[in-house]
């Protein structure tokens, strides 16, 4: 929890009748959009994708590198963390180009047909997109034939992704 919940835990919550409005039109438009985008990988007990490392240090650093529990953001339906204030702006400007592919899911896995949650160490960034993988044997096999992985990947996603269980 940062340290900004833990300030506001306890204190009650005023709400307009507008303002209660306005949330609920946005909650709506929230679900259908989430409805459409991708499940994302998380941990189950802290709710964190990529386990709490900064998405923006793929790209940046060219490393995995941990993000901080008082900077931190909810989109695409899990949890994040940043280094910095400006890399979660960066991310929550852009989470279709800095959130892994196929929602941290490993596109050799899809590609041939299975589920496979990706693992934050074992990672590319290729064509200006982030991707994990399960195992490094499916990196490389990504590396050797990037274009047929990612076509057949793409392919078989929409049936995939179906079978995900909603959290």
């Amino acid at each position: 929890m940062t340290a900004r919940r833990q300030e506001n835990k306890g204190r009650p919550i005023f709400v307009s009748a507008a303002l209660l409005a306005a949330v609920l039109l946005h909650g709506a438009w929230v679900a259908a959009y989430a409805a459409g985008s991708e499940r994302v990988v998380s941990n189950r007990l802290t709710g964190l994708a990529v386990e709490g490392i900064d998405p923006i240090a793929y790209f940046a650093d060219g490393a995995p590198i941990a993000g901080r529990a008082e900077i931190e953001a909810t989109a695409l339906g899990v949890i994040w963390r940043f280094r910095s204030e400006q890399n979660r702006a960066v991310f929550l400007a852009h989470p279709d180009i800095y959130a892994p592919q196929f929602g941290g899911y490993d596109p050799v896995d899809a590609a041939r047909g299975v589920i496979g949650a990706g693992q934050p160490r074992i990672w590319l960034v290729a064509g200006q997109r982030l991707f994990l993988f399960s195992r490094e044997d499916n990196r490389d096999a990504f590396v050797a034939n990037v274009n047929d992985v990612l076509a057949e990947a793409r392919r078989r996603w929409p049936a995939l992704k179906a079978t995900l269980a909603d959290y």
